[in-house]
C-alpha cells in the first residue's frame, strides 16, 4: 500500500471510529434520544467534507459502523457534491487559465 493509500485508509478508519464513539456515548440514552443525539452532534461538529466521506463509507460498507450510527444517518445532512462541500467551506476552485501567465 502505497503512503497515500495508506492516508486514505486511515482516514477512514478515524471517521468510522469517531462515528462509533460518539454512539458509545449516546447509547446510554433512550433509543430516540440517541438516534437524535448522534445525528445532531455530526451535524453540528462534522465539517460538510467529513461528511461526505462519511456518506461514502456508510453507502459503500456499513458494517463497520455502530448500528446506532446507521440509524441516525437518515438525519445527518448529506453534501451533494465535493464542490458543495469545499465551497460551503469558503473554498473555490481556481479561474482555469485563459493563456499563458505573463512573466514579471
Amino acid at each position: 500500500m502505497s503512503h497515500d493509500e495508506d492516508h486514505i485508509a486511515s482516514t477512514r478508519e478515524k471517521l468510522v471510529r469517531m462515528a462509533n464513539q460518539i454512539a458509545t456515548f449516546f447509547h446510554s440514552k433512550p433509543r430516540e434520544e440517541g438516534i437524535t443525539g448522534v445525528a445532531e452532534h455530526i451535524n453540528k461538529f462534522w465539517e460538510p467534507r467529513m461528511r461526505r466521506q462519511f456518506f461514502e463509507l456508510l453507502d459503500g460498507d456499513p458494517e463497520d459502523f455502530d448500528e446506532l450510527v446507521i440509524a441516525a444517518s437518515a438525519r445527518i445532512k448529506r453534501p451533494l457534491t465535493p464542490e458543495q462541500a469545499d465551497k460551503s467551506l469558503g473554498y473555490a476552485k481556481p479561474a482555469a487559465a485563459g493563456g499563458t501567465v505573463p512573466h514579471e
